[in-house]
């Protein structure tokens, strides 16, 4: 058995663990949200972040929801469909002493099956080039996912200009860095 490269190590920008750095792993379709990126979501979900139960799609290296974490989130639940991912956020919020988190592996690329449970900010980041942002936005409409009012953020390649949301979500913020577009979106009231 081979064991997964280190792709590096990110930091944690603000909060209880501002400067704390974790690794992060080398695996295909891996983005890590770079900072810069992380602390303009942050800017504008700064007023609302603090006890919220949010949900990491694609969770990747974890950042964004160690982010949350750190600023004042309640709960996260991260899901990858990576053993290894899983493993690394594990050994993580383990360091970290992070017991308001939940690490979930399975494949969400085609279908949320987890139980509905109602999240405040919702974390959408697939892989791209694969139109797995309409599939995840149908899945998060459905009722029991958000409540009134939730906030979902989304990565995708900044060629992606039709945005894929459902009537009663609406974009709230919206910036272009490199190759990659990134949103606020709200849940209508």
């Amino acid at each position: 058995m081979t064991s997964q490269r280190k792709y590096g190590e990110l930091r944690i920008i603000a909060g209880q663990w501002r400067g704390r750095r974790f690794p992060v792993i080398n695996q295909p379709d891996l983005r890590p949200t770079p900072d810069r990126v992380r602390e303009t979501l942050f800017n504008w979900l700064q007023n609302t972040i603090i006890g919220t139960r949010c949900l990491d799609l694609f969770a990747g290296s974890g950042a964004i929801g160690l982010e949350a974490l750190s600023r004042g989130a309640a709960h996260v639940t991260f899901i990858d469909n990576s053993t290894a991912v899983v493993k690394q956020l594990k050994q993580v919020l383990a360091q970290f002493n992070a017991d308001n988190a939940t690490v979930l592996q399975y494949d969400v690329r085609h279908k949320l099956t987890a139980p509905p449970q109602a999240y405040d900010v919702v974390f959408l980041d697939p892989p791209f080039g694969f139109g797995y942002l309409p599939i995840m936005c149908e899945t998060l409409s459905q009722p029991g996912w958000l409540n009134p009012g939730a906030y979902i953020y989304m990565e995708s390649e900044a060629t992606l200009r039709e945005l894929p949301m459902p009537t009663n979500w609406e974009l709230i913020k919206e910036k272009v860095a490199g190759n990659v577009c990134y949103r606020l979106l709200r849940v209508k009231i």
